[in-house]
């Protein structure tokens, strides 16, 4: 088993930043990849960003120039800094950890809440 923390979630105003943290802990032997996803009410969840361990980085085209993934110095962390925040990046914002043989795991998730 493993767990997913997510942190750094709250409330600020249309063009300010926020960076959130991921840290995994448990059974986490070989991480492939973890990648941030949010999910706004009446919406699919959907990616946000998504680094693998070997540094390849893809993003949201709404996020691109905006937002930027990175690890820790320890493989099992996250943080996606997010710049120019915009009302519409209001959601809950979730941590996935995939690790080798599709095992998945997720955060419980924090809240940005981008006032306008």
């Amino acid at each position: 088993q493993a767990q997913v923390v997510e942190s750094g979630g709250g409330l600020v105003q249309a063009g300010g930043s926020l960076r959130l943290s991921c840290a995994a802990s448990g059974s986490i032997f070989s991480i492939n990849a973890m990648g941030w996803y949010r999910q706004a009410p009446g919406k699919q969840r959907e990616l946000v960003a998504r680094i693998t361990t070997g540094g390849s980085t893809n993003y949201a085209d709404s996020v691109k120039g905006r937002f930027t993934i990175s690890r820790g110095n320890a493989k099992n962390t996250v943080y996606l800094q997010m710049s120019s925040l915009e009302p519409e990046d209001t959601a809950v914002y979730y941590c996935k950890c995939e690790l080798t043989g599709a095992r998945v795991y997720w955060g419980q998730g924090t809240q940005v809440t981008v006032s306008s």
